[in-house]
C-alpha cells in the first residue's frame, strides 16, 4: 500500500545573504526537502523565480520572488512476495538476476507491489538501502528485460554504488530499431529531461541531465536493424529517447515510437544482455550474458 502524495508551496523573497546561491540549494535548505524532491519540482516547472520556471542551478539575486511547489515523498509498505526470479549468480554479497520484460523494478506510485524488489525481499529476507529500492545498483524500464545487479550487504551496496558512479560497471544492451542507421556505429549526446508537455515521457532538452549513448549496428535486417548499446550515463528511458530523436525508435516502443501489432513483446524490443563488474569483496572481474528472451527473438524474425 502507498500513501497519496501531497504538495506544499513555499514562497519567499531572496535576501542579501541568499544572493548568488543556487535556487535549488536554497529551497532545499528552507523547506527541509531533499535535492531529488526539489529537482522533481524543477522538472515539473514548479520552481519559479519572479513568476518564470527556473533551472535549479540559477543563482538568486536580492529581491527575487521564489515560489516552489514540492511534492512529499510517497511512502510504501514494501512487502515480500514469492514471485519467480531468474537468478544468474548469488553469493553472500551480491545477486545477478535476469529480469523479465513486463516486471517493474521497484515499487512506485501506481505499482506498489508485484515488482522485482518485492520478489527479492521474499528470496533474501532483508536487503540494504532504502527499502523501496532495496539492494538495487541500477534499474531497468518495466518492459526492458535483462541483467540487474543487486547488493546483499551494506558494504556491497556502497562499493558497487561508487563503481556505478565511476562507470566501472559495464552494461551492454541489444535492441531492435525501426529502419537502418546511416552509420555502422556512433555516439548520441543530448541532455534528457521530463517532457513538459507529457509527464509520462522524457525528451532531449537543454534543461535535462547530460546523457551519452554509444551504438554499434550488429545486423541490418529488412525494415529494421539490431543494435548494441553501451551507456556512459544512466538516464531514465535514455536509449529509447536517444534513438527516437535520432530517427530510429526502438521497435514496438509505444511511448517514443509506435506499436507493432505483430510483435509478441509487451513493449519495446530492448534487452540488457551483458554485465561486467568487479566483485565487491574478491575484486574478481565477473562477466555475465543473458541471451534475449524468446519473444524478442520472435520479433527479430519478423524482419528477416
Amino acid at each position: 500500500m502507498s500513501a497519496e502524495p501531497s504538495t506544499q508551496t513555499t514562497e519567499f523573497v531572496a535576501s542579501e545573504s541568499e544572493s548568488g546561491a543556487r535556487v535549488d540549494v536554497t529551497v532545499a535548505r528552507l523547506t527541509g526537502s531533499t535535492r531529488s524532491q526539489v529537482s522533481a519540482a524543477v522538472e515539473a516547472g514548479q520552481l519559479l523565480i519572479n513568476g518564470h520556471p527556473a533551472k535549479g542551478s540559477t543563482p538568486l539575486n536580492v529581491g527575487d520572488n521564489v515560489s516552489a511547489t514540492i511534492a512529499s515523498k510517497t511512502t510504501f509498505e514494501v512487502i515480500p512476495q514469492a514471485l519467480p526470479l531468474d537468478i544468474m549468480f548469488e553469493d553472500d554479497s551480491i545477486l545477478v538476476v535476469n529480469k523479465a520484460a513486463g516486471m517493474v523494478t521497484h515499487p512506485a506510485h501506481g505499482t506498489p507491489d508485484g515488482t522485482l524488489v518485492n520478489a527479492l525481499l521474499a528470496h533474501v529476507g532483508e536487503l540494504p538501502g532504502e527499502r523501496v529500492r532495496a539492494g538495487l545498483i541500477h534499474r531497468l524500464d518495466r518492459d526492458t528485460s535483462g541483467l540487474l545487479l543487486i547488493a546483499k550487504t551494506p558494504a556491497a551496496l556502497t562499493t558497487l554504488g561508487r563503481a556505478m558512479q565511476k562507470r566501472y560497471i559495464e552494461r551492454e544492451y541489444c535492441g531492435l530499431v525501426v529502419g537502418s542507421p546511416e552509420d555502422d556505429a556512433g555516439t548520441l549526446e543530448g541532455a534528457i529531461g521530463r517532457d513538459p508537455q507529457n509527464r509520462m515521457k522524457y525528451t532531449v532538452r537543454s534543461e535535462g541531465k547530460y546523457a551519452v549513448t554509444h551504438f554499434t549496428v550488429h545486423e541490418r535486417l529488412i525494415g529494421a536493424s539490431e543494435l548494441y548499446f553501451t551507456l556512459e550515463t544512466g538516464r531514465t528511458h535514455q536509449i529509447r529517447v536517444h534513438m527516437a530523436t535520432y530517427g530510429n525508435p526502438i521497435v514496438n516502443d509505444i511511448v517514443y515510437g509506435r506499436r507493432d501489432h505483430r510483435a509478441a513483446l509487451p513493449g519495446q524490443a530492448l534487452h540488457a544482455w551483458r554485465l561486467s563488474f568487479k566483485h565487491p569483496q574478491t575484486q574478481e572481474r565477473l562477466h555475465f550474458e543473458a541471451p534475449p528472451p524468446p519473444d524478442y527473438v520472435a520479433t527479430k524474425a519478423l524482419f528477416t
